[in-house]
Formats: C-alpha cells, sequence, structure tokens
C-alpha cells in the first residue's frame, strides 16, 4: 500500500512538473563542434528523459549478460541442494525403516552431491552402522570428529564403536576428549565418571561431578555425590578413617536416607564416642528406608549392654516404622538373642503364613533354640522353597553388599534394595542419554515377597539376619543398538533453507536503480 502511494505522488510530481514547463515554453540553442540545435524546452526535456532511459536499459543487459556465469552457477548450486537435502532425508528414512540398500544408494548420492555436508557424513556412518560396515562408519565418524562443527557427534561415533569391539581404552580416550571439548555433553561425563569409578579412583570421579555441576540438577548432584562419597569411605575405611568418616559424614548430610552411608557413618561416629550423633543418623534413615544393615548398625553400636536392653532400643527403632517386616525381624533376632521366645514368636506371627527365606531360616533357629529339632527341620524345609527376600540387585545382579556400581553395565547408583526377579536379564544400555549422569528410574513395579519363586535361582540361606543373597552369573555383555538414534527438530528446515539465506544475502538479488519503483 505504501508503495502504491509513493507510486501516486511520484506520477503526480512529474505532472505537476510537465505542466508547469508547458505553461512557461522557451528555446534551448546547443552549439558544439560547428553544429547548432535550437528546440523548444519540453522537446530537450523529453529527449533526455528517453536517452536516460535507453541508457538503463541498455546498462541493464549488460550487466545481465555479466552476471549471469555467477547466476547459472547459483541456479545449479541450489538445484544440487535440494537433491541433496531430499538424498539425506529419504537416506535417514531408510536407515529407520531398515533399507539397507536404499541407506546405501541415497548416502552415495549425498556423498556426491554435498560431500562437505555434515548431515552427509551422518548417513554415510548411519548406513555403514545398519549394513554391518564397521570400518566404514569409523572413517565417516573420524572425518567428523575432525571437523569443529561435528566433532562431539564424530567422537560419540568412535565411542560406540570402541564399545563394540571391546576396546575400553580407546572408549575411554574419546570420551576423556569428548568432554573436555564439550563438558556440558552426558554421555561423554557419565562415560568418564563410570570410567574412573571401575578404576577405584574415587577423588578424580568426585572433581569430574564437580565440573559437570552446572548441568545436573541439585537433587542429582547430591545423590550422586553422596554414592561417590560414601565408595570412597568404604575403600578408605581401612586404610584412613579420618579420610573415611569425613567423606561418610558429608555423604549423610546430602542423602541422609542413603543405607549404605547410613549404616557406614554410625559404625565411625560410634567408634569415636558419638552415639548421640551415631544414633540420629540410623533413626533418620531408618524412618525413610527400614533395612537390615541399619538394624544391625543399631545392634552393633549397643553391643556392650546386656541383651534385654538391647532388645528395648531396637523395639523402639521398630515402632518408629510400624507394620514393617524389617522391625519384626530385627525384634525377632533380639528377642532370640534375649532368650525371650514368646515375644519373638509374637513379632513374626504376621508373617508366618506366606513366609520368606530369611523368616523361616529365623523360625528354625527359634525353634532349635527351643528345643524343637523336628519343627526347625521342617521350617528349614520351608525355606528351600519360601519366596525370595530383598537383596541389593542391579541390572539381574545380585550380591550380598551395597556397590557405587553395577557390575554388568557400570552405572552410578544403580544397586536398588527389591525382591531380585528370578531368570532376570539385563537390558541393552541406552549410549544416548538421558539428561547429563541422571540416576536410573525405580522399577514401575515392586514384586512383592509372595511371587513365585525358582528354586534353581534362590538364594543361599544365611545364618541370622543378614539378606539372603547369592552371586548370580554375570549375563552376557549388552550390545549397542545398530546406529545411534536421532531426534530431529519438526520445524528443522534442512540444508536448503541454509542455501536460500545465503543467496538473499547477497546484494545482487535484490532491485537496484528504477526497477524499485516496480517492486
Amino acid at each position: 500500500m505504501i508503495r502504491v502511494i509513493l507510486f501516486f505522488i511520484v506520477v503526480g510530481a512529474l505532472s505537476v512538473g510537465v505542466a508547469w514547463l508547458a505553461d512557461r515554453p522557451g528555446d534551448v540553442i546547443v552549439t558544439w563542434q560547428g553544429l547548432r540545435i535550437e528546440t523548444s524546452l519540453m522537446v530537450m526535456a523529453a529527449a533526455v528523459l528517453a536517452a536516460m532511459a535507453v541508457l538503463a536499459i541498455v546498462w541493464s543487459i549488460v550487466r545481465a549478460l555479466m552476471r549471469s556465469p555467477a547466476v547459472l552457477a547459483r541456479r545449479q548450486r541450489e538445484r544440487r541442494g535440494e537433491r541433496a537435502y531430499a538424498a539425506i532425508s529419504n537416506g535417514l528414512i531408510a536407515i529407520g525403516s531398515g533399507d539397507i540398500d536404499a541407506a546405501r544408494k541415497l548416502s552415495a548420492d549425498a556423498n556426491r552431491l554435498a560431500p562437505a555436508e555434515p548431515l552427509a557424513l551422518l548417513l554415510s556412518a548411519q548406513a555403514a552402522q545398519l549394513s554391518g560396515d564397521r570400518d566404514g562408519a569409523e572413517r565417516a565418524f573420524r572425518a567428523m570428529a575432525n571437523r569443529p562443527e561435528t566433532k562431539a557427534l564424530g567422537l560419540h561415533g568412535l565411542f560406540i564403536e570402541a564399545q563394540r569391539r571391546d576396546d575400553a581404552i580407546s572408549a575411554r580416550a574419546f570420551a576423556e576428549e569428548a568432554a573436555a571439548t564439550a563438558p556440558a555433553l552426558g554421555w561423554a561425563g557419565r562415560a568418564v565418571l563410570e570410567a574412573r569409578c571401575k578404576d577405584g579412583d574415587w577423588a578424580s570421579a568426585l572433581a569430574l561431578l564437580e565440573q559437570s555441576r552446572g548441568a545436573l540438577d541439585k537433587a542429582s548432584y547430591r545423590r550422586q555425590r553422596a554414592v561417590l562419597l560414601t565408595a570412597r569411605a568404604l575403600a578408605t575405611e581401612n586404610s584412613d578413617r579420618e579420610v573415611a568418616k569425613a567423606a561418610a559424614l558429608e555423604a549423610v548430610k546430602l542423602a541422609p536416607i542413603l543405607v549404605p552411608a547410613a549404616a557406614l557413618t554410625a559404625r565411625l561416629l560410634a567408634e569415636g564416642g558419638y552415639m548421640r550423633k551415631a544414633n540420629r543418623v540410623i533413626d533418620t534413615a531408618w524412618r525413610a528406608n527400614p533395612h537390615p544393615e541399619l538394624a544391625q548398625s543399631f545392634a552393633e553400636l549397643r553391643a556392650s549392654e546386656s541383651a534385654r536392653d538391647r532388645l528395648k532400643r531396637i523395639d523402639g527403632l521398630a515402632k518408629r516404622a510400624p507394620g514393617n517386616v524389617e522391625g519384626a525381624l530385627a525384634v525377632a533376632r533380639a528377642s532370640i538373642d534375649a532368650r525371650e521366645f514368646a515375644r519373638a514368636r509374637v513379632a513374626l506371627a504376621p508373617y508366618l503364613d506366606a513366609p520368606t527365606k530369611r523368616i523361616a531360616v529365623l523360625m528354625a533357629e527359634l525353634e532349635r533354640a527351643e528345643g524343637d529339632e523336628g519343627r526347625a527341620r521342617e521350617w528349614l524345609a520351608r525355606a528351600v522353597n519360601a519366596a525370595p527376600d530383598p537383596a541389593w540387585t542391579a541390572d539381574g545382579y545380585v550380591s550380598d553388599r551395597w556397590l557405587p556400581l553395577s557390575p554388568v553395565t557400570g552405572r552410578l547408583d544403580a544397586f536398588e534394595w527389591r525382591v531380585p526377579l528370578t531368570g532376570m536379564t539385563s537390558a541393552a544400555p541406552v549410549i544416548e542419554s538421558d539428561p547429563i549422569l541422571v540416576i536410573p528410574a525405580k522399577p514401575t513395579a515392586e514384586p512383592t515377597v509372595n511371587e513365585p519363586h525358582d528354586s534353581d535361582h534362590a538364594p543361599t540361606l544365611p545364618a541370622h539376619d543378614a539378606a539372603p543373597t547369592q552371586l548370580h552369573a554375570q549375563p552376557p555383555r549388552p550390545k549397542s543398538d545398530p546406529v545411534i538414534p536421532l531426534v530431529h527438530a519438526p520445524d528443522d528446515p534442512g540444508p536448503q533453507a541454509e542455501i536460500v539465506e545465503e543467496t538473499e544475502a547477497e546484494p545482487d538479488a535484490k532491485p537496484t536503480g528504477w526497477r524499485k519503483i516496480f517492486e
């Protein structure tokens, strides 16, 4: 609308000027090189305007001829860009659908049309991964790793390929380089952290976690630091008690309900004579998560007391988590030690209809303590086929003690206190992930103590309250997915948008001179 108004204003001004000249006639005389030209003012003005128009047209034609090679080259680049973008898009779709032949063909077309395009390199790598060409995939990832804009992606691909051929040294080197290049990369930080934890280098693992603190939410950072501090405290418990004590205290401060940290801290505080602090640590953890390790640590704090006094204190601890089986087991154990067998029966009575292994073994011990060997044998027979008790479990691996890492996948803070699933195998690890150094989520459905049990995988029976566990055979090493899963933004215009933007930025693409009026 503004252009139309401006056009009419210009036309009106020209009309007024022509009318003004028509009302004021005059003569124009030009003498040059013996040539005399005499004409009216209006004719002279019309001749000048006509000459200017002819010159403009001639200049436009000459300019177009001079620019024609560049224009043709730009049009050819645009067509190649469109064809390359189509080949890359269709190639990624073919990879997602598993069409190996189409993926190879489209990858070759993309590399021929746009050999320097990062997405063409990625398509080549994924096509090679899909077809099982590990050498080709590694070459493509190395090419990406040598370019600044695709270095992180190339290192990620090289890391995955190193994992596939079980080359832990190369995988760690690629992860270290990626973490140094881009500290915000979740997979790199997680891989380096797990590698340092496997080496038992807890100080370096804590330093790395501190460097990645900005990429973690507060809860995840506190939890993971508490796990690493607990692992360090356990590793230095026998060599440097002061370092272990400081690490355990900080771990409990960060995660008061972390059972291994609370049990170790209480034990170390009790050794220094801080009984009230030790009791508070166990009490806080017990209220949130009643656990046999906490009950055992609480009983050890009162080892110098009589069995009856210890029973009173454990009974008070059990009342802080009413209705929990761990409290009943702790009271029953303390009652047997205090020779109060009737009280032990009362504590275990609610769980005798469907006893777990620990309950059955404890009942056998109670019957033997009362002199009934026949009933004791009967309870031991029931314990063989009884439901399993909770144990420290991670990725199908059951341990008799808490570990900071999963022996199967190397995940940090993977062990959970729950009933192990018989015959459970480990799922393949997710290489892409999730948020940076993310703590694995709890299972959606916790199995109950009454679930069916396979006697071939039954954990061994302990002599007392300790959790009945057995080290299962390690499942096969999980394999990575064929290709790196990719997620594209739905509004991503692709490489073609970059070409269009580049051509629009050239000044020659805009109209110039007198043609602006007609735009």
